[in-house]
């Protein structure tokens, strides 16, 4: 498509999929066994990733057994939850849909397991990316930027005029790192505007006109 993001990147966990109550239900019962009741500060600070050092965070609070333990107990039961379906964010499907429709490659940059993002994906049904992303698929995941560079390459395109949806600190610093442009959607966190940088409440806001209008905004800058 002339005049727009050469590809379109999402983020998943509660940018995509609504994950994070699962992910915050899944938090709660790991931490409950250490009795430690898990806060809304405990989970903004894991917010987006990655899963080190969340199992690192939980380590340090229980004292106990280690943080890989933390780390692979907080995956199986994220996944065991998940395969029952995970509800979408509003917008996503439609606008990922719409994208794919207009012939703008789509991919999914996560930073959970492979087990996780399939999971996600298996209850979507029909989905819109043509290559997924995971945390298995990169070396450094977010907050580092390879997800994102790898999916670019996958595309054969210059990541500098691609697009990132994200929700987190986390995933909003790897996709400035990046060099692409951000839309962010944050919750829970708050996240600053630049040049290439825009901020929106939901994915509900855009559609392929916003999205011609925020690409000229961001090559004006």
């Amino acid at each position: 498509m002339v005049n727009f993001f050469s590809a379109v990147f999402f983020d998943m966990d509660g940018l995509f999929a609504n994950s994070e109550p699962l992910w915050l239900e899944s938090e709660t019962e790991l931490m409950s066994r250490f009795a430690h009741a898990w806060t809304h500060a405990d989970q903004v600070h894991c917010l987006g990733g990655p899963l080190t050092r969340v199992g690192q965070y939980m380590y340090s609070i229980a004292k106990a057994e280690s943080p890989e333990y933390f780390t692979k107990n907080l995956i199986d039961i994220v996944a065991s939850k998940m395969a029952g379906g995970t509800e979408l964010m509003p917008g996503a499907q439609l606008l990922a849909q719409t994208l794919s429709e207009a012939g703008v490659p789509l991919a999914m940059v996560s930073a959970s397991p492979r087990n996780i993002v399939d999971a996600v994906l298996a209850g979507v049904g029909k989905h819109y990316f043509e290559i997924t992303i995971s945390s298995d698929d990169v070396i450094n995941t977010k907050p580092a930027p390879d997800g994102y560079l790898k999916a670019a390459a996958h595309f054969n395109v210059d990541i500098e005029n691609c697009l990132i949806f994200e929700d987190s600190l986390t995933g909003v610093a790897a996709a400035q790192s990046s060099g692409a442009f951000l839309i962010a959607v944050p919750h829970m966190v708050r996240v600053e505007t630049s040049s290439r940088v825009r901020v929106i409440k939901s994915l509900e806001e855009l559609d392929i006109d916003s999205l011609k209008n925020y690409y000229q905004i961001f090559k004006k800058n």
